[in-house]
């Protein structure tokens, strides 16, 4: 199931190994070169066709400062925020809710709830368009940042509670026994035993859905139409529209958006590689 290691011997392999590696890290950086390269052109090189040589021209502050000045990227950023925050809070409220009582107690029915959890994760974007686009528009929602929130909370919970399931569920019995044993409610146990024990866990599943959520662009398609509520990808969809001849400016805005989720996962770095390995390994 998993590639053998390089013996320390096979030097030859082992070199290829680490080129192999270096070319497709390469080639995979390649548009991302491409796209900052083109954030620092000014706009005389973008007019005059010089898209792929070396800049003669450096508009970087121009370029970046013209993003939030001259056009929306600053609402579609708000936006975004708007959006996402909260979003992420009520997954992973609901999903470490529903975790705890799907992994610590057994009732009829429990298996159901948690397939049913896991089954939503395989359906596909595309088919529930219609049906929860007439939803929000029934509510009187359509074309609101609280569409997109709901959507967001429904959908990433199913993702959220199998991960926080796992983990949960992994955790030893005798420390839940002897919260029980001292008199603690099951809220209290979950607030003073679960989830100070799973708070790895939870930093890396905060990565992923705000990774998820930010970075979506079906959904703030189907769900808005006005700029004053659409987020940072359809609204870069929109700027590509309006200034379809600026690369200079489209490229900045690219990098603006990619920020964000950047810098949470180099923020929360520690936290996220410790959840994703904990109880990979057993003392």
């Amino acid at each position: 199931m998993y590639p053998r290691p390089i013996p320390e011997a096979a030097v030859w392999q082992r070199r290829f190994y680490v080129l192999a590696v270096v070319i497709v890290l390469l080639l995979w950086l390649c548009p991302l070169f491409a796209i900052i390269l083109t954030s620092f052109r000014s706009t005389e090189d973008v007019m005059g066709g010089n898209l792929w040589g070396w800049p003669t021209g450096i508009g970087v502050i121009d370029n970046y400062t013209d993003v939030f000045t001259q056009t929306p990227m600053a609402r579609y950023f708000l936006n975004s925020l708007i959006i996402t925050v909260p979003s992420v809070i009520g997954v992973l409220a609901l999903s470490t809710l529903a975790g705890y009582v799907l992994s610590r107690y057994r009732f009829p029915g429990n298996m159901l709830i948690f397939a049913l959890f896991v089954g939503g994760n395989f359906l596909p974007h595309q088919i529930m368009m219609i049906p929860v686009r007439d939803l929000m528009v029934q509510l009187d929602l359509i074309d609101t940042t609280a569409a997109l929130i709901i959507f967001h909370v429904a959908f990433q919970t199913g993702f959220a509670t199998l991960f926080m399931r796992n983990f949960i569920a992994a955790l030893p019995d005798e420390l839940f026994q002897a919260a029980r044993a001292e008199g603690a409610s099951p809220f209290q146990t979950l607030v003073h035993v679960a989830i100070p024990l799973v708070r790895p866990a939870l930093a890396a599943l905060a990565i992923l859905i705000f990774t998820f959520i930010w970075n979506d662009y079906f959904w703030a398609v189907v769900l808005t139409v006005s700029d004053s509520v659409k987020p940072v990808t359809a609204g870069l969809a929109n700027l590509r529209g309006e200034w379809v001849s600026a690369w200079n400016l489209i490229s900045a805005g690219t990098i603006v958006v990619a920020v964000p989720p950047v810098i949470m996962f180099f923020r929360m770095q520690r936290h996220f590689i410790a959840g994703l390995t904990m109880g990979a390994v057993k003392g």
